[in-house]
């Protein structure tokens, strides 16, 4: 068996957050990552701004914070909304990061969704073609200005231009570019040309099946192997000694329209990931659906990762 990876999404919003307010918030973090330790591969920061009247911290802003107290783990978003961030400063901020943790920074991005954030924040909201036009180039002048070839970039696309920009000290490894989305028409024929991970988030593994072989003919399109592009899933876990305290813990949790957890005991979410490494998917980004409580994550640790690591 490869090698299989995991990573943790951390809480924010409605989603998981610790009682206590923002004093309890750090405390809660560190509680976890001392557990992960090495145990895990990553940690995710999702990119949003906010949640109703929830506390959202802001994702670069705490991974900056956090990736410098635990050197052993990556680090990565889940995923940035391309319109909040203009494409060069984020590579001079990824570039930046990349260094200052020793090249353990993954630039995991997006063509952007929430419709309320962008009014609330002032942003355009332009349609997903251009959204998604916006991301290719976006990711383009990163990579431009990542490359150490190049001692000034300059890109004139239709959306995003850059003018002999400089971006010293040049990201050595450069950041790996996690592309998440799954439209077959457009997002796809981007994570083919500009992808070195894909994420897609709470799929089935019948329609993460179905998606693979869409990009498999968006690769072949571009001729790229589509192997070369790692595979991620990101999603929730409920996990107690049986199946009912697992079910009882989803009752709550607030998950998205659409997206798929993995339920049960120990044995019944080895099976259930199985189904995803199964199709390629040698990286799983997790929240666990009894957060704030550590009794999941604790049982996680102890009983399914042991099955990967053979």
């Amino acid at each position: 068996m490869s090698r299989i990876d995991f990573g943790w999404e951390i809480p924010t919003g409605k989603r998981r957050m610790p009682p206590g307010g923002p004093n309890n918030y750090i405390p809660h973090l560190r509680r976890v990552l001392n557990m992960l330790g090495s145990r895990f591969h990553s940690v995710w920061v999702p990119d949003h701004f906010m949640d109703g009247d929830r506390d959202v911290p802001e994702a670069l802003t705490t991974l900056s914070y956090l990736s410098a107290l635990y050197p052993a783990l990556f680090w990565g978003t889940v995923v940035l909304g391309v319109n909040y961030r203009n494409p060069a400063l984020l590579a001079k901020m990824a570039a930046t990061l990349q260094q200052l943790n020793g090249g353990r920074t993954v630039l995991g991005i997006g063509a952007g969704w929430r419709t309320e954030e962008y009014r609330a924040y002032n942003y355009p909201f332009p349609p997903a073609a251009s959204r998604i036009a916006q991301l290719a180039e976006a990711i383009q002048i990163c990579r431009a200005m990542w490359d150490p070839a190049q001692p000034a970039a300059s890109f004139c696309g239709e959306h995003f231009r850059i003018d002999n920009a400089v971006c010293f000290p040049k990201p050595i490894p450069p950041p790996p570019v996690m592309i998440g989305g799954a439209g077959e028409q457009l997002m796809l024929r981007v994570v083919a040309r500009h992808a070195d991970w894909w994420n897609l988030v709470g799929v089935t593994p019948e329609k993460y099946a179905h998606k693979i072989e869409v990009l498999r003919c968006r690769c072949a399109e571009v001729g790229r192997d589509p192997n070369s592009i790692r595979k991620t899933w990101m999603g929730v876990v409920s996990i107690a000694p049986n199946r009912a305290a697992a079910e009882a813990a989803m009752q709550a949790y607030p998950l998205w329209p659409d997206d798929v957890p993995i339920v049960g005991t120990p044995a019944e979410v080895i099976t259930g990931l199985r189904r995803y490494t199964a199709l390629g998917v040698d990286l799983f980004i997790l929240g666990f659906a009894d957060e704030p409580a550590l009794d999941g994550i604790d049982l996680f640790i102890r009983e399914v990762l042991p099955a990967f690591q053979e």
